[in-house]
Formats: structure tokens, C-alpha cells, sequence
């Protein structure tokens, strides 16, 4: 993607420091967490692979958009991240009540 920001700016877009976008740049490290929204939103796609046809690609996909660890999405769900770990996986499938909750989320 040819936008010609410099690194200061996308630092600003991104709410990081210029060496951090220089770090990500450079493959030295990747974005954590709560930044994939806003690295979401400027590339206007997202920046990984992700099977939205599985459930397991939903949840992954919907924690990534809003910047959610599986411990954080798991207390917004009442559930351990352990647990969402394992749906992720497709180690484990979420119960009735849950899933209810989830199809109102994804």
C-alpha cells in the first residue's frame, strides 16, 4: 500500500510511537491487541487471514476488530479466556446460552 505517510503520521493514525510503526515495518514485532482496531480501520481490511465461514474464524475475527484479548472477551461472555482459547481452536464448542449471545455479537 503506497499512501506515503510518513512514520510519525501513521504513529498518530495508530496511537503508538514512530519506533513501534518502524518495528512493525521492519517485521521486528507486530501489533498488540488493542491496537488491531485502529491498524483495522486505516489499511481498511484486515490484516490477516480469517475463515469467517467457521465459528472459530468469527470469534477470532470479531475479538481482533474490536481490539479484545480471549480474556477480555471471555469476561464480556462470562467465561474464562481459556475457554474462548478453545472454541478458537475448535477444541470445544460455547453451550446454548452462550451461542445465543454470540450470534447477537457476530
Amino acid at each position: 500500500m503506497e499512501l506515503k505517510l510518513r512514520q510519525t503520521e501513521l504513529a498518530v493514525i495508530c496511537g503508538v510511537s514512530e519506533d513501534c510503526v518502524r518495528n512493525w515495518e521492519k517485521n521486528r514485532s507486530t501489533p498488540q491487541i488493542q491496537f488491531f482496531p485502529r491498524v483495522i480501520n486505516f489499511l481498511n481490511y484486515i490484516p490477516f487471514e480469517v475463515n469467517l465461514t467457521t465459528l472459530s474464524g468469527k470469534l477470532k475475527a470479531h475479538r481482533h476488530i474490536n481490539g479484545l484479548s480471549q480474556k477480555q472477551f471471555g469476561k464480556i461472555l462470562g467465561v474464562d479466556g481459556a475457554t474462548v482459547c478453545s472454541w478458537e481452536l475448535e477444541e470445544n464448542k460455547p453451550h446454548k446460552e452462550i451461542m445465543e449471545k454470540l450470534d447477537s455479537m457476530l
